[in-house]
């Protein structure tokens, strides 16, 4: 069978790495395009385009890069044809994935879309369009299948998250620890425009706590020279690149940009506080259109604030530092954030492997295009190579 699949940001393409693993194990003559990155390449996917050309955050960013954008758009719709998938798959990104999924629906491709849009927080009449254009959904959090099922009357699946298999499966491989130095995490995010705005914030945390040790995630798309500067001022910063979860596993406390990071350190039992800060005018437009009342993802599933979230103005180095002091010092705060984050995996596990079951259901879609293809247009379908 043939898959196109699509990604654009870091953690499309860790998800997009482990669903082409399965992919790979139940369909060994498989074929694949993706724009994703080096996560999915490494599975022996052909990387069509890499996510850190994809990657425009916020309202303003958005429409300053629209030409780059189109552009973009025009070049996928020209790859899927040349290619002519069995079936395409869609991981979240949005603002790009439901723009092709329209114009491939037209086109007749069966489409497969892993992880949700979070339409339930913004633009939620792309629903509408998402019914009629997708042929399998697949969500991994527990209260989008009830959102779906219940509000939309569109019966979806739900796999359960991939984030919970992934780091149940890791083996720790601690990072050293100076002696009488514990570690605090510093995960400020996979764009260059978010780390550019949020690490100098985060970093100035550091000299409040000269007996602690903070580790910066770097992220594999950006160049070392981007953070030095950044980290240059401050004695006790250093920073691990391709080693994540090595250093969760061995931090005391984290600072975390939102997005899936904060349920990544969550998962790995890391008390954290959570900071988003961006464009003022992506900000105000944002807080007039999202319609939730969290950002991060560890406190919309537990539909609680278990953890601390500093938002644009509230996002400053002494209120960072306020809560840090907390995060490594209140016993009794630790303890329940940790017992929250106890029930935060529970909700979110699942039988078997995520992964799995939606490459067995992908591989089903892309086999009824196949045979349906073959059945009707036989000659043109050998002639264009489908048959692998």
């Amino acid at each position: 069978m043939k898959y196109y699949v699509i990604a654009g940001e870091a953690s499309g393409d860790l998800h997009g790495s482990n669903l082409l693993k399965e992919i790979f194990a139940k369909d060994p003559s498989a074929v694949v395009r993706c724009w994703g990155g080096d996560m999915m390449q490494s599975t022996g996917a052909t990387l069509v385009k890499h996510y850190k050309e994809l990657a425009f955050m916020g309202f303003a960013e958005v429409i300053k890069n629209l030409p780059a954008i189109l552009s973009n758009l025009s070049f996928c719709k020209k790859d899927i044809t040349d290619f002519r998938p069995d079936v395409l798959i869609l991981i979240d990104y949005p603002g790009f994935n439901l723009r092709i999924a329209g114009w491939a629906k037209k086109k007749e491709y069966k489409i497969a879309y892993y992880i949700s849009p979070q339409v339930w927080a913004w633009k939620a009449n792309r629903v509408k369009m998402m019914k009629v254009c997708i042929d399998l959904m697949m969500v991994i959090l527990p209260f989008e299948k009830e959102y779906y099922t219940d509000t939309w009357q569109w019966p979806v699946t739900y796999v359960g998250h991939p984030l919970v298999h992934i780091i149940d499966a890791y083996k720790p491989n601690r990072l050293p620890v100076a002696a009488g130095k514990p570690i605090v995490a510093v995960l400020p995010g996979s764009r260059k425009q978010e780390i550019n705005v949020k690490l100098p914030v985060m970093l100035q945390v550091a000299a409040n706590f000269p007996s602690h040790q903070f580790v910066v995630a770097k992220a594999p798309s950006v160049e070392d020279d981007f953070y030095t500067p950044l980290m240059a001022p401050y004695n006790n910063v250093t920073a691990v690149q391709g080693r994540t979860y090595d250093l969760l596993a061995t931090a005391s406390a984290a600072i975390v940009t939102s997005g899936t990071a904060t349920l990544e350190t969550a998962l790995f039992g890391v008390p954290e506080v959570v900071c988003y800060k961006g464009s003022n005018i992506s900000y105000q437009i944002a807080k007039r259109l999202i319609k939730i009342k969290y950002i991060s993802l560890v406190n919309l599933v537990m539909d609680k604030p278990v953890v601390t979230e500093l938002i644009q103005h509230d996002m400053t180095s002494k209120k960072i530092a306020s809560e840090m002091q907390r995060l490594l010092f209140e016993p009794e705060y630790i303890n329940r954030i940790k017992a929250d984050y106890k029930n935060l995996h529970d909700l979110l596990a699942s039988d078997g492997n995520p992964s799995e079951k939606a490459a067995g259901m992908i591989i089903a879609l892309a086999k009824q295009a196949y045979l349906l293809f073959s059945y009707n247009s036989p000659n043109q379908y050998h002639q264009q190579g489908k048959k692998k």
